[in-house]
């Protein structure tokens, strides 16, 4: 990949600037914390809806499944149209349509109409989570890449984490519409602070001989949602319609590189495929995400029925993990600025590896404490090696391409994130040998748990072996580079 133009440590003259560093990555984090915020506080609220709009289970789910595919079939293309149309620009458009969006779903009349609004609040979201690890290069030194990164993974983190109770709360108070009312107050002031914070849309010479790739952009779009249908859909069963769908992503992906190889100006360049450090980054953060999301499917089932919890002790040990994650983002920053980010993403990796073995062996032995250590362990290992691998490949990426790079890393950790709730999900089932889970046996639910976690161990044993061997190929073509 093109590096990076270098960017300078502040001098000790302009020290008094640091405050405005500060505040443009406030402005950067609350878009962040807005979009994770959206994902995870309707949750709560789907049984309220199914009452409110008269309607079954399998309807409301709609709710959530228009945001999470919106955003995973078009974050690239929020990218890209942030590297073509200026990132601020972009971002300000994306901040502007979540919370118009937001508005749309607190006055909706109809099912359908709130579908609809959440899938425009997931375009705005999918712009939101593009452009602002975008624009990281542009608003800090890069000595201090780790640590902004690690602060928009911490917001990410803390935006899921309170997601549910404030939903809750909010729900309790003043009904199902004001968790989207809430978004009001916060995208107009995210606005106000990327308007007046972020630094002005460069213009480079290139932009204007850049066009956007409409092929490219509906290729992939229609062939994420066809991998996502299948993934969420099918809810982890090989039927018909999961075998169709996942044949026309094959089918869509395969046109997209055909697409691409021909395009004038392509959505995303073949050439950052083919590097073994980008492509091993992106392999990575998907199967790492899949193993993470196997504790969210997994572990409110094994605590209730494994271990007995009732649902307001499952609440406390289900909200340690990503308290864990928000306070181990930042600091996972700066360990990468210092010891360098491809050493601290693998010694994360090597921390999910132990912490999912525990996660097999441990909790039959130990119970709670059993659970909650290695979950706990593998979480911040998790935060560790997000932080790093994000900040490895933002680091060197040429700045014309920083919108689609990071548009990329959020759909791998998408997809894996999908991937991990429908096919971790499905091995959790098998292993359990349970036709109904909510009605298992401990035993059957402990067997379900050991296997599931093995199968996650392996997982990342994967992408352990996937970041050596790429490695070991940027070694060697550096040094046939050198001769």
């Amino acid at each position: 990949m093109k590096p990076r133009a270098p960017i300078l440590e502040p001098a000790p003259a302009i020290v008094a600037e640091m405050p405005l560093e500060s505040w443009g990555l406030a402005s950067l984090a609350l878009p962040v914390l807005l979009s994770s915020l959206g994902t995870s506080i309707v949750n709560v609220a789907l049984p309220e809806l199914v009452v409110a709009f008269e309607t079954s289970f399998q309807s409301v789910q709609w709710i959530v499944l228009a945001y999470l595919l919106v955003i995973t079939s078009l974050v690239v293309s929020a990218g890209r149209l942030g590297d073509i149309f200026g990132r601020r620009r972009s971002l300000l458009l994306g901040i502007a349509l979540f919370t118009g969006a937001s508005l749309l779903c607190a006055v909706a009349p109809a099912l359908w109409q709130l579908i609809l609004a959440r899938g425009l609040q997931g375009l705005g979201a999918a712009l939101m989570m593009a452009l602002s690890m975008a624009m990281v290069g542009e608003t800090v030194s890069q000595a201090r890449t780790g640590r902004a990164i690690g602060l928009l993974g911490t917001m990410s983190a803390i935006g899921t984490a309170l997601g549910p109770s404030l939903g809750g709360l909010l729900i309790a108070g003043a009904g199902w519409r004001s968790i989207f009312l809430i978004n009001l107050p916060l995208g107009l002031l995210a606005w106000w602070l990327a308007y007046r914070q972020l630094p002005e849309d460069r213009n480079h010479p290139a932009k204007a001989d850049a066009g956007f790739d409409v092929a490219g952009t509906l290729l992939l779009a229609a062939s994420l949602a066809a991998y996502a249908l299948a993934m969420t859909l099918g809810q982890g069963r090989v039927d018909r319609l999961n075998m169709v769908l996942l044949v026309l992503f094959a089918c869509g992906i395969g046109l997209f590189v055909r697409a691409e190889a021909k395009a004038r100006s392509p959505l995303i360049r073949l050439d950052l495929l083919r590097d073994p450090q980008f492509g091993s980054s992106l392999a990575q953060s998907a199967l790492v995400s899949t193993v993470m999301m196997t504790t969210l499917v997994v572990g409110p089932f094994y605590l209730a029925r494994g271990l007995g919890l009732d649902a307001a002790q499952l609440g406390v040990v289900m909200s340690a993990g990503p308290l864990v994650a928000a306070l181990s983002a930042a600091p996972a920053g700066r360990i990468a600025d210092r010891f360098g980010a491809h050493s601290v993403a693998c010694l994360g990796l090597v921390g999910m590896l132990a912490g999912a073995l525990a996660l097999a062996t441990l909790p039959a032995a130990f119970g709670v404490p059993g659970y909650l250590a290695p979950l706990l362990f593998m979480t911040a290992s998790y935060a560790l090696f997000q932080t790093a691998n994000n900040t490895s490949v933002m680091r060197e990426v040429g700045p014309g391409q920083r919108g689609v790079v990071s548009g990329m890393l959020n759909l791998s950790r998408n997809l894996g994130l999908i991937t991990g709730a429908s096919v971790m999900g499905a091995v959790f089932a098998a292993a359990s040998a349970s036709p109904d889970i909510a009605a298992a046996h401990a035993a059957a639910v402990a067997g379900g748990m050991r296997t599931s976690f093995a199968v996650a161990a392996a997982l990342v044993l994967a992408a352990i072996a996937i970041a050596a061997g790429a490695r070991r190929l940027t070694v060697r073509d550096r040094s046939h580079a050198v001769r």
